[in-house]
């Protein structure tokens, strides 16, 4: 299994202690620990990823119009790939056909991106796996530079709303060049975003960071706050906080970062998009051209197969 190792597990634990000392634990923490990755696992196995997994499979389904840029070896770069069970839905059919590929998973979690790896060695596919933080552009260009254009890039299961999409979105953008393909899916504003959101499976995995540091769910409450984002009509984001009953010693890196009661961390957030808002984020604020659309069968994930302009 060969995987690239451009963040390691040393800075990834000094970082976690930072983010602990700031109250504010960013998304790569949301999947890097095994009750976090065990948290994932049952998360995605739920009905919501199987309506965005459709997705994926009408665009297998379209694979010839997708590939028609591409010759030879088909270079396949999936940012923030998990396990790469939603990439494989489009590695596997292409496989099958004899086109030959080379996929480059990229995260930042050790144990998901041996998961990707290991699929994709499953299906006698060439297989480098990018052990990197997307959320950084320093790193988003590495992983896209791992190979020529033309290249497919993969961006699966609202990975976009995890990040601030406004600046997501450009950073991604700069990443395409003459002749690539991205594809990615956006979770489509419902009006009503408790339910999905307050579910038991999104609970556990919003909790998992704190729970991997020793935090029960008696210490404390998780709650959620639904507000738009003015930047852009149609922008809607959740919030997760951490509010603790009674005062914590979180043990982080050797040492105990003491919480007071009272306060909170800031868990994470996910963005959701009305279609227009999610059309003009990567016409307007990402300079791509949209070649074609795919909408799930309930109408909550839309996936947009773009490039550039």
């Amino acid at each position: 299994m060969k995987i690239e190792v451009v963040l390691t597990e040393a800075e990834i634990v000094q970082e976690l202690a930072e983010a602990v000392e700031g109250r504010d634990l960013p998304e790569k923490f949301f999947y890097w620990s095994p009750v976090s990755v065990r948290a994932w696992l049952a998360l995605a196995a739920g009905a919501p990823f199987h309506d965005v997994r459709q997705c994926w499979k009408q665009l297998a389904a379209r694979s010839t119009w997708l590939l028609e840029p591409f010759s030879g070896a088909i270079p396949v770069i999936s940012f923030g790939a998990g396990d790469g069970s939603t990439d494989r839905l489009l590695l596997d059919p292409v496989h099958q056909s004899g086109r030959e590929q080379k996929y480059y998973p990229v995260d930042a979690s050790q144990a998901l991106l041996e998961m990707a790896c290991a699929g994709g060695e499953d299906l006698d596919i060439e297989t480098s796996g990018i052990k990197a933080d997307i959320s950084s552009p320093m790193h988003l260009v590495f992983a896209s530079d791992a190979a020529e254009s033309p290249k497919l890039l993969l961006m699966a299961g609202n990975t976009l709303g995890g990040f601030d999409p406004v600046d997501h979105v450009r950073q991604l953008a700069q990443c395409l060049h003459a002749g690539d393909r991205l594809a990615l899916d956006a979770e489509i504003y419902q009006g009503n975003e408790t339910a999905p959101h307050e579910s038991d499976a999104m609970r556990q995995f919003t909790f998992a960071p704190l729970a991997a540091l020793c935090v029960s769910a008696e210490d404390g409450e998780v709650r959620l706050e639904h507000k738009r984002d003015e930047r852009l009509a149609g922008l809607y984001v959740t919030r997760a906080y951490f509010r603790p009953d009674r005062d914590l010693r979180i043990p982080v890196a050797g040492q105990d970062v003491l919480l007071q009661r009272g306060e909170r961390i800031v868990m994470n957030f996910r963005y959701t998009f009305t279609t227009q808002a999610f059309r003009l984020l990567l016409e307007q604020q990402g300079g791509l051209k949209i070649l074609d659309e795919i909408a799930s069968p309930s109408g909550r994930y839309l996936l947009a197969v773009c490039s550039r302009r």
